[in-house]
């Protein structure tokens, strides 16, 4: 796979698929610019080349073609902002504007297409739309890490359709730091799942279980273990048709070698709210009407503890209900720890979705190694699957 250092771009027009796909508020700003903040270093080597990009992206999921609160021309203002540059919008990707604007776009400048998904045939990987899209760039660039596991027109089918393809700075550096996570871990090597449900994590788990010497569980997943050993969960999140899972999930660890740590305690609650009443109690026993919200202080010492002495450090999944300050205490610890450990020589890496919003938002995402801006397409990566986006760039 070739990457953007490995391709000079002097009066090529790049066609590159971005990961545009960020939170807008009620009047339609920005509100993070992360993704767009990301792929600017990958725009910034193609125009120094003396190259031009044209920018294609989806942005949320529209249902019925066009929709103004899906438009990505409220991403123009961040993006040149961030770029330092005037930035060219084209109302469709592949209507006539938008192919008058390419073809006349000279060295240095910038075009954005707008949003893919107006299209159906974006998901559907449609042939016909990939090869339309194709006809707007000379060399292929995928900088969109986070959509690399879906087989979907721009970030797979068009790449049929270009004799010049590579991967952007986001994508190499995202395939980059998986690899050294899984192929390359300097060990203790500690893994922590959180989030909701086993049920998301059952082959990252198992495939873990290869790799790891210690897997922490935390958020909603640890209470289907807790009730499958026996315990009184209370009206805790569990998945009952996955009792038996966690039990041979409990025993694979022990016959790999790995140490399994479940939280101790948790800070239960006496209703889903934010302003619910709390208590700590022990996971073995959460009274009746009760249920955990968050991993208890006893379970966020243990954690600090193991996370402290790893030398690798893999987190996917919050340890509870952080978007409520009640529930905040345990992600937030765990995230202290995962930092203190990084300044301590430890590589590392958290994984996209719900574990980087929570780092952002306790400020830590400059402590850690690297932040994955892919949630579903790192889960896949190691699970084993080959992402098609990724594949597409061979």
């Amino acid at each position: 796979m070739k990457t953007v250092d490995q391709i000079n771009f002097k009066r090529k027009r790049a066609l590159i698929r971005v990961d545009f796909n960020v939170p807008l508020d009620k009047s339609f700003n920005v509100t993070d610019d992360n993704r767009i903040r990301a792929t600017i270093p990958t725009l910034k080597k193609i125009l120094a080349d003396g190259g031009s990009c044209i920018l294609m992206s989806h942005l949320g999921r529209p249902k019925e073609g066009p929709e103004e609160k899906y438009s990505l021309k409220h991403t123009v203002k961040t993006t040149e902002a961030l770029l330092g540059r005037p930035v060219k919008f084209a109302g469709d990707c592949i209507g006539d504007e938008a192919f008058r604007l390419s073809a006349a776009l000279q060295p240095g400048e910038v075009l954005l297409l707008e949003n893919l998904r107006f299209y159906k045939q974006e998901e559907k990987g449609d042939p016909g739309f990939s090869e339309k899209l194709s006809k707007h760039g000379d060399i292929y660039v995928n900088d969109a890490f986070g959509t690399a596991h879906r087989a979907h027109a721009s970030t797979t089918i068009v790449a049929q359709f270009v004799k010049e393809k590579c991967a952007g700075y986001v994508m190499a550096a995202e395939l980059a730091n998986a690899k050294k996570v899984m192929e390359n871990a300097a060990k203790p090597f500690t893994a922590i799942m959180g989030g909701a449900k086993i049920s998301d994590k059952i082959l990252i788990i198992e495939r873990l279980l290869e790799k790891v010497n210690h897997l922490i569980i935390g958020g909603g997943m640890a209470y289907t273990f807790f009730k499958a050993m026996g315990g009184s969960i209370g009206k805790s999140l569990v998945e009952e048709d996955k009792l038996d899972l966690a039990k041979e999930l409990i025993q694979k660890a022990k016959s790999k070698g790995v140490e399994l740590h479940l939280p101790i305690d948790s800070v239960a609650a006496d209703k889903f709210d934010a302003n619910a009443n709390t208590t700590i109690t022990m996971n073995m026993a959460i009274p009746n009407d009760w249920m955990g919200l968050d991993i208890g202080p006893q379970a966020r010492e243990v954690f600090a503890k193991v996370i402290g002495n790893s030398k690798t450090i893999l987190w996917n999944g919050p340890m509870g209900v952080f978007e409520m300050e009640k529930f905040e205490g345990g992600t937030k610890a765990v995230a202290e720890a995962v930092v203190s450990a990084t300044k301590n020589g430890a590589f590392s890496l958290i994984g996209g979705g719900d574990s980087a919003a929570a780092v952002a938002q306790f400020g830590f995402s400059d402590e850690v190694s690297y932040v994955s801006t892919g949630g579903g397409a790192l889960l896949e990566y190691f699970e084993g699957k080959v992402l098609p986006g990724v594949a597409a760039l061979d």
